[in-house]
């Protein structure tokens, strides 16, 4: 089957779409980390000198992460939900060359994220930072990319792309 400009489009903004969904749930999920965890020498050391500022540049992560999920996800959510429909009416429609490349990047990409946050854990575990800061921050990391991989190798799995 052919791809078409339609095709390509509802792939591509799927998937970035996700990726931008991501990244700003982590960065979401890191400012919340941030503001119950405080890192002593990003705010001054014992007297709390930039606590404010450091509050302050939190809160406007929030606010961007919230702003960019409110409508980004949704458009994941419903983009992909448009796609699948498609598959279950013309099921050739998962074997688009467009469909196969994005699913195995994003796996790719899942996977060196995963990867890298495992290396990172030890290295920092071998230099001795064992922090609840630092384990909460990895954890979302492998949570976001293991759930991101889980998923697109499951529906590889279901879909039998080859």
């Amino acid at each position: 089957m052919k791809n078409t400009p339609r095709d390509i489009f509802l792939h591509l903004l799927a998937i970035i779409a996700l990726y931008v969904s991501a990244g700003s749930f982590i960065a979401l999920i890191f400012q919340y980390i941030n503001i119950l965890h405080p890192d002593p020498l990003a705010i001054g050391g014992a007297d709390g000198m930039y606590y404010s500022a450091y509050l302050q540049s939190a809160y406007s992560t929030i606010r961007w992460s919230l702003s960019t999920l409110i409508f980004v996800f949704p458009t994941y959510v419903l983009t992909s939900w448009y796609l699948n429909k498609t598959y279950k009416q013309s099921p050739e429609h998962k074997n688009l060359w467009i469909r196969k490349w994005l699913v195995y990047f994003t796996l790719f990409v899942a996977a060196i994220v995963i990867i890298g946050d495992l290396v990172t854990l030890v290295y920092n575990l071998l230099g001795g930072e064992f922090t609840t800061r630092f384990l909460l921050k990895i954890t979302t990391i492998l949570f976001v990319g293991g759930g991101v991989f889980y998923y697109y190798f499951w529906d590889l799995r279901r879909s039998k792309i080859e």
